[in-house]
């Protein structure tokens, strides 16, 4: 079903917004540490693919920026209960901050080719591709300007290839739980 193309938000759509984005916040403190430096596996992006599948392009896309904001502006919704500007300008940043560019191919590919569950999983796929591509780039670029260059295949050792697996499995949790509660959402 298309989404709607009214520009108001009502007070349940802004409700299901500011749930999505605490439970958001709420998967990001769920993590696991892994060897590589500065980074973990966290239930986040399982929560982003969450509000974009179940809300929707346009209401999920909401959700992930006032996510952002709320981090941004120092309340801790990020991994170890962390947030301000000093996590988004440090080396994981560039993912937290690659989830906006998912959110909006997200909303854009299902507007334009609408929300049947293969569009659905392709632009998640193609979600993770962005945010992969711009946390790396955002990681080779503040280690090279910290004097301590690294590779790229090694950025991709450390940073996009242990979490490729994880992230299709949150994308199919993700997929299941939308195909489960979207019809009361919506």
């Amino acid at each position: 079903m298309p989404e709607k193309t009214l520009s108001r938000l009502r007070t349940k759509d802004l409700t299901l917004i500011a749930l999505f984005t605490v439970l958001t916040a709420v998967c990001a403190w769920i993590s696991v540490p892994v060897p590589a430096p500065l980074i973990q596996f966290t239930m986040q992006t399982f929560a982003i693919f969450a509000a974009l599948m179940t809300l929707g392009g346009r209401r999920g896309t909401y959700a992930v920026t006032a996510y952002l904001l709320l981090g941004a502006v120092g309340a801790p919704v990020f991994s170890g209960f962390r947030g301000g500007p000093g996590v988004l300008l440090g080396a994981t940043g560039g993912y937290i901050l690659g989830f906006l560019f998912t959110a909006l191919l997200y909303w854009g590919m299902t507007a334009k080719l609408g929300e049947s569950l293969p569009v659905k999983l392709a632009a998640g796929t193609l979600g993770m591709a962005a945010y992969y591509a711009f946390g790396t780039a955002w990681y080779l670029a503040l280690y090279a300007h910290m004097g301590k260059p690294m590779g790229l295949l090694s950025a991709l050792g450390y940073c996009v290839f242990p979490f490729i697996l994880p992230d299709l499995i949150k994308l199919a949790l993700a997929a299941l739980l939308a195909q489960r509660v979207g019809n009361y959402v919506r």
